[in-house]
This record gives structure tokens, C-alpha cells and sequence, in this order.
């Protein structure tokens, strides 16, 4: 069944158009393989896990998240996504 669920609208600011406009080819080309790799296709099914977190490390970054307007298990996947992507810092840190 299609998933019918609406999605949000996305307003862009004019700098961020004008930063789009001057993007070479090959960022395009990047950024479009990236989106493809990361949404193309079905939706890999997904796991359940369990990961301790120190509860002000947590409540923290919820809140955030919260003010943001933002998920936050979808910012943690986001920011899995990026790391793996290379676009993230490449902590060595546990």
C-alpha cells in the first residue's frame, strides 16, 4: 500500500539557492549519489538496538531535537548517515 502520510513543504533561503547555483558539477554529482545511495530504492527494513547513552548526553540532545522541530532517532540515523558518508567528523572517541 502507498504511503499516503503528507510531507512537510521546504522553504529555502535565498543564500542557500545562490550557494546551489554555484555548486560545480561534480558537487551536484556527489550530493546526488549520496541522496541515491541513502534513499534509492525500497526501504532497507530497519533493526531494533539498544545503546546506553548518559541520560544528560540524551536529554540534551532530545531537547534539542525538540526545538528543532526534528525526530530525534531520525537525527541519530542522519548523523550515522553523515558520518559514513565522510561528510561527518571522524571521531575515534567512544
Amino acid at each position: 500500500m502507498k504511503d499516503t502520510r503528507r510531507r512537510p513543504v521546504q522553504y529555502f533561503s535565498e543564500e542557500y539557492l545562490a550557494r546551489c547555483r554555484d555548486m560545480r558539477t561534480e558537487e551536484v554529482l556527489d550530493f546526488l549519489e549520496g541522496f541515491r545511495l541513502l534513499h534509492g530504492g525500497p526501504r532497507p527494513a530497519s533493526r531494533l538496538i539498544s545503546l546506553k547513552v548518559p541520560e544528560d548526553l540524551l536529554a540534551a540532545f532530545r531537547r534539542r531535537c525538540r526545538l528543532e522541530g526534528m525526530r530525534y532517532q531520525t537525527q541519530i540515523k542522519r548523523l550515522m548517515a553523515d558520518w559514513l558518508l565522510g561528510s561527518g567528523k571522524s571521531g575515534t572517541g567512544t
